[in-house]
């Protein structure tokens, strides 16, 4: 959880400023430092916010390491409602298996075709749960030659943690990013679209977002795509 999203989470459970700072037990004007990426959500204040505002816990999950498990986009959309998202909030479940971010992450990476939807919601849950356990994070990505698809999606999420002037969580995907970027693969991969028509593929060859060249896939995603991302 970021500043900016607790912003979010406040306005869409119609909580004021005064009963949000009591709930977390510190001062409004600390609160407005806090929603303003000015000062930093400790783990203590994500708990208390996560409980004040019934949403999942910051790290649901121990990341079950060395499998990528299959899941379909309607498991996926299920299990990212579960998070937090509030793009698929219309789906969360009210009893079930806490879900780790870094599973749902590689899971929906890790497929020839996901819907769009789908997909626009991953760089939310990067920058959502910056402190995943991203070393073992990168070396299962790695495993599965997903790591140009998490290297895009992550520096996505840093793009936007920049706009927000969220300099924390943008130096952690930053650190991340740049680690992802030794292990860069050099052959052309999609953004779960593998089946896009090669008049598709022409076209974005061309006119691609420099980030999605850069990480060698072929897609128009770009941060002003994301209703988050403001």
């Amino acid at each position: 959880m970021t500043g900016h999203r607790l912003v979010q989470y406040r306005k869409e459970k119609k909580k004021t400023q005064v009963e949000t700072a009591r709930a977390l037990g510190v001062s409004q004007t600390y609160l407005s430092l806090l929603e303003a990426g000015k000062r930093p959500l400790t783990d203590r204040l994500r708990r208390k916010a996560a409980k004040f505002f019934d949403l999942p816990t910051e790290v649901p999950a121990k990341f079950s390491s060395g499998v990528v498990s299959a899941r379909s986009d309607d498991q996926l959309a299920a299990d990212l409602a579960d998070l937090g998202y509030t793009g698929f909030s219309h789906l969360r479940r009210t009893r079930t298996r806490k879900q780790n971010p870094a599973d749902v992450l590689l899971s929906a990476l890790n497929a020839p075709k996901r819907d769009a939807r789908v997909v626009e919601a991953l760089p939310w849950v990067v920058l959502d749960f910056p402190n995943m356990e991203w070393r073992n994070l990168v070396l299962v990505a790695k495993a599965y030659d997903l790591q140009n698809r998490l290297g895009f999606v992550t520096d996505m999420a840093r793009r936007v943690a920049e706009s927000r002037n969220d300099h924390e969580t943008a130096s952690k995907l930053d650190r991340w990013k740049s680690l992802l970027e030794h292990s860069k693969l050099e052959r052309e991969d999609t953004l779960c679209n593998d089946t896009m028509t090669n008049a598709e593929r022409t076209w974005l060859q061309t006119r691609r977002p420099e980030a999605a060249r850069q990480w060698h896939l072929l897609t128009s995603l770009s941060p002003h795509h994301l209703n988050y991302a403001s």
